[in-house]
Formats: C-alpha cells, sequence, structure tokens
C-alpha cells in the first residue's frame, strides 16, 4: 500500500509543479488584463533609471553577500571553506535554478564541494541548510508588517529555530555521512563532522541577504512611482514573505510565477496596482540580470586566477 502511494505521489508531482506554475501565470494575466491601462501609462524618468540602475547594483551585492555567507555555513560545519571559493561557486551556479525541477543549482554546489574534497554528510547539509536560514530570515523580516498569517509565521519561525540546533541537526548530519573510516583496530567509524554550536553567524547573514533583496525591490519600486519613507519597511517585510513563497513552493523555478503573484496580493494594498505590477515585472528583469553579471563576472575572476 505504502509502496502504490509513494509511486502515485512520484508520478504526480510533476502535474503539481505545471499546477502551481500554471496557476500563478493565470493569476498574474488576470491582474494585467484588469489594470492594463495602469501598467502601460507607466514611464521611467531619469531619476528612476538611476534608481533601477541601484537596484541592480544592491541586488548584485545582495548575491554576492549570500555566496560569502554560504561560506561561513560549511565553516561552521568544520569544513576549511574560504569565502572568495564559495562566493565565486555560489555565483556561477546560481542561474541554474532557473532549469526544470529547479534543483540543479544545489547538484552544481555538492559538484564544486566534493572536487575540494568535503566529505558527503556536510556537503549536503551545508546546500540543504542554506535555503533553510535564508527562509528563517525572510520570516523573521515579515514579521515588521503583520498579515492575517502572522500567528503562523511565529509558530513556524519557532519550529525552525529549534530545529536547527546542533542537538537535533549534529545526528542527521551523522545519518547522511556515506564515507566511514577506520580506527588503528581496525573498527569502523563515522567522522565527527556537525555543528560545534547554534549557526547564528550565518543565520545573521542571512538577514543581511534577504534585507539587501528587499532594499533592492525598493528602490525598484521608487523607480517606478515615489516611494515613501514611511512605507520602505513594509515594502521591504511584505517583499520578504513573497520572495519566501518562491523560495518554498514546489514546481516553479527560481520562484517565477509565484514570487510576482504573491508579491501583488501583499503590495496591492498599499501601492496602486499598476505600480506594483510594473515594479515585480522591473524587479524579475534586475534580478535575473544581477545573476547573470554575478555569474559572468565570478567566471571572469576565476580565468583571471
Amino acid at each position: 500500500m505504502l509502496t502504490a502511494l509513494r509511486v502515485w505521489l512520484s508520478r504526480l508531482k510533476p502535474y503539481v509543479r505545471w499546477g502551481v506554475l500554471a496557476a500563478a501565470i493565470a493569476f498574474l494575466g488576470r491582474t494585467v488584463a484588469l489594470h492594463w491601462a495602469e501598467v502601460t501609462a507607466t514611464r521611467l524618468t531619469p531619476v528612476g533609471l538611476g534608481r533601477l540602475g541601484l537596484g541592480l547594483g544592491v541586488t548584485l551585492m545582495a548575491h554576492s553577500w549570500s555566496g560569502w555567507v554560504w561560506g561561513w555555513l560549511l565553516q561552521a560545519l568544520q569544513q576549511p571553506v574560504q569565502g572568495h571559493w564559495s562566493t565565486r561557486v555560489y555565483l556561477q551556479t546560481n542561474l541554474w535554478k532557473y532549469l526544470p525541477g529547479n534543483v540543479w543549482h544545489f547538484y552544481g554546489r555538492l559538484r564544486a564541494l566534493r572536487g575540494i574534497g568535503v566529505p558527503p554528510s556536510p556537503a549536503v547539509m551545508g546546500v540543504v541548510l542554506e535555503p533553510i536560514l535564508m527562509a528563517v530570515a525572510a520570516l523573521i523580516l515579515g514579521l515588521v508588517s503583520p498579515t492575517r498569517y502572522w500567528p503562523w509565521q511565529l509558530v513556524l519561525l519557532g519550529l525552525i529555530l529549534v530545529g536547527i540546533r546542533p542537538r537535533w541537526l549534529n545526528p542527521l548530519i551523522q545519518r547522511l555521512g556515506r564515507a566511514k573510516t577506520q580506527d588503528d583496530r581496525g573498527t569502523t567509524v563515522l567522522p565527527s563532522v556537525g555543528l560545534q554550536g547554534y549557526p547564528l553567524k550565518p543565520l545573521l547573514g542571512e538577514l543581511g541577504f534577504v534585507l539587501l533583496r528587499g532594499l533592492g525591490f525598493g528602490l525598484v519600486v521608487s523607480a517606478v512611482s515615489p516611494l515613501p519613507g514611511h512605507l520602505w519597511p513594509s515594502v521591504v517585510s511584505l517583499f520578504s514573505l513573497a520572495w519566501l513563497a518562491g523560495l518554498v513552493v514546489p514546481g516553479a523555478p527560481g520562484g517565477l510565477g509565484v514570487f510576482e503573484a504573491i508579491a501583488v496580493t501583499l503590495l496591492e494594498g498599499m501601492l496602486s496596482a499598476g505600480v506594483v505590477l510594473s515594479a515585480v515585472a522591473l524587479y524579475r528583469l534586475v534580478s535575473t540580470l544581477a545573476e547573470a553579471l554575478g555569474a559572468g563576472l565570478a567566471w571572469l575572476v576565476e580565468r583571471l586566477r
């Protein structure tokens, strides 16, 4: 019975992914159709173009910073990984998330870690923990502007914060390990690998990453229409929740469609529909261009080295 259920779920999974993406695109299409006149009336001034360029720079900085923070996480797992290496690999693999399946960037990072001799268990945990810490950071920033889901956000945040304690994670890391060594008496032992303490430094680093992403989005919004200072915290906070939805919802490579749909839903009551639609479309362009620039710069640095 359980085997049949697993087979059925595995067959259903691709259809769920395409269904999620189709639903997000349908929602966006309907919203654009209803507010088409507002969208086409949007014009970028020279000042707006300058803010758009600044948003691109801040988003590129966010991706580079996230690569450096990934190095902190690997160091917390007792792996001697340097920040410049982790940043380069992170930027080079970032665009792979847009490939069908939304897992190829993880595969690229695992392969790179294996190439420098990182054991399987910390390599897998270093790749898996990174988006979890990102999700925690987004949940924290999302509390700045409470929504009707605020109590559930608190519950989920508390569960994850408890779950990433070494007491719970280290046994899992040990079980993930496949490579075994032998001591002098021939006894098989597992390598002692795991977190030595709570991953607070990487968590704070990911908080900075999501904050930079939010500031980049705020700059794109202000390029479309003036954004009052008192609205910036709310815009960054709600962006964090929309970005989190794109991160965790299956079937959306790079959060494509899901992020835009959730952002429109959360921000439409604060900003006009035309401004929100134009901003999310421009931000997708800015974010993808920043990832492409990051990958190109990482490749160039590698060639020069």
